[in-house]
């Protein structure tokens, strides 16, 4: 533990430090500026505070130290007053650099005084005992103002972690979006190019089965006819007409010619024309599915705290004064406003799907088609006339 000698000549150390390296910045070392004024605004309150709590009620006690006081408090007023007015300042500005030396001066006059009279005084007059008490609350009030600190850094990097690990994990989701809003457009644009494979897959089959069909009827035009029908000549080849046979032949009964036959036996043959029905496919129509982004508006409750400062005053529970009365104090308590803070992240609400489906159905063709049919006559003059469908062969 520390004497009373010990405490008021080690006390200003730390503020000195921190005058030092605040009197070694430059104009334009706004931020560090800002951090090292910070530490000394608390460096000072903590010694004055410290200092009016417990060592000025024990020197008012005493008749040869009473008389210290009021200078040490009005260092004390002096030194709050440089400060508030040295915290108004722009970091940045001219004006800082010789606050900060004025500020300087003042607290080092104020410890040298402490040093030249105010110890001097208090170790006369101070008993061993009442000189301890005076370390002891010191220096617990040291440690707690320390251990308040750690808290509040603590928490403050307790924090800072919570709000990384919300920041990477929102960067991953947004990552994972990202990769599957690619594998979609990956799959759309493989489903798209199957799409045009298929329709020119498809296109290409009409053009083959359109061309095979002209060819076709090239053929049939220019083939040597054989039978009255040009479809039965192309489907079973009929170019040609079988030797020692004897045929009139006329697309109509009106252009039909006699011939008188010397063979035995004729072979007369009834065609007819057979419907030939193919295929092609056609374009019936085109599906376009086109995404875009729209902005639709979007709520969200938060739950937000305020913390205000409320003074009252209040009948005390006990008339008796206890610690320290008639000095002057001051206590500042801050006020606090939760807002909210608004981050987005992409997940997929619902796929959209695009894929042909084949279904199967039945139409039928309808046309006309032609036939041989024979009407038989006798020289008698008696005459019949008869109707057959076409058959191979009929007796």
């Amino acid at each position: 533990m520390a004497t009373i000698r010990q405490l008021i000549q080690t006390s200003p150390t730390k503020a000195n430090e921190l005058f030092a390296a605040l009197a070694d910045t430059s104009n334009n070392a706004v931020k560090t500026r800002e951090r090292l004024l910070g530490d000394l605004r608390s460096e000072l309150e903590l010694l004055a505070k410290l200092e009016e709590e417990h060592l000025f009620p024990v020197l008012r006690k005493h008749k040869e130290t009473k008389d210290l006081v009021t200078p040490a408090l009005n260092d004390n007023k002096q030194t709050r007053k440089l400060l508030a007015e040295l915290e108004q300042i722009p970091k940045g500005s001219e004006e800082f650099g010789p606050k900060v030396a004025e500020l300087r001066k003042a607290f080092q006059q104020s410890v040298r005084d402490e040093r030249k009279d105010l110890l001097p005084a208090v170790m006369k007059a101070l008993s061993d005992e009442e000189a301890q008490a005076i370390v002891e609350k010191i220096e617990e009030g040291k440690a707690e103002v320390e251990e308040a600190k750690r808290a509040e850094a603590e928490q403050r990097r307790a924090e800072q972690r919570q709000e990384r690990e919300q920041t990477e994990k929102l960067l991953a989701e947004q990552k994972e979006a990202a990769n599957r809003e690619r594998e979609t457009r990956e799959a759309a644009r493989q489903t798209a190019e199957q799409v045009a494979r298929t329709a020119e897959a498809a296109a290409e089959s009409t053009r083959k089965v359109t061309q095979n069909a002209a060819e076709t009827v090239q053929r049939v035009a220019t083939a040597p006819l054989s039978t009255g029908s040009l479809f039965f000549d192309a489907m079973f080849g009929l170019w040609g007409v079988p030797s020692g046979r004897s045929l009139a032949r006329s697309g109509n009964a009106s252009a039909s010619r006699n011939q008188v036959s010397t063979q035995d036996e004729e072979v007369i043959p009834l065609a007819e024309e057979t419907l030939i029905v193919g295929k092609r496919t056609e374009n019936s129509g085109t599906t376009t599915v086109r995404r875009y982004v729209v902005e639709v508006p979007a709520e969200q409750q938060v739950t937000l705290y305020d913390e205000k400062v409320v003074v009252e005053r209040r009948r005390p529970v006990t008339d008796k004064a206890t610690g320290e009365a008639l000095t002057e104090l001051t206590v500042e308590m801050v006020e606090t406003s939760e807002v909210p803070l608004v981050a987005k992240g992409v997940r997929v609400r619902e796929e959209v799907v695009v894929r042909r489906e084949r279904t199967k159905r039945v139409e039928t063709v309808r046309d006309t088609i032609r036939r041989d049919e024979v009407e038989i006559s006798n020289a008698s003059g008696r005459s019949g006339n008869r109707r057959a469908a076409l058959a191979y062969s009929r007796k």
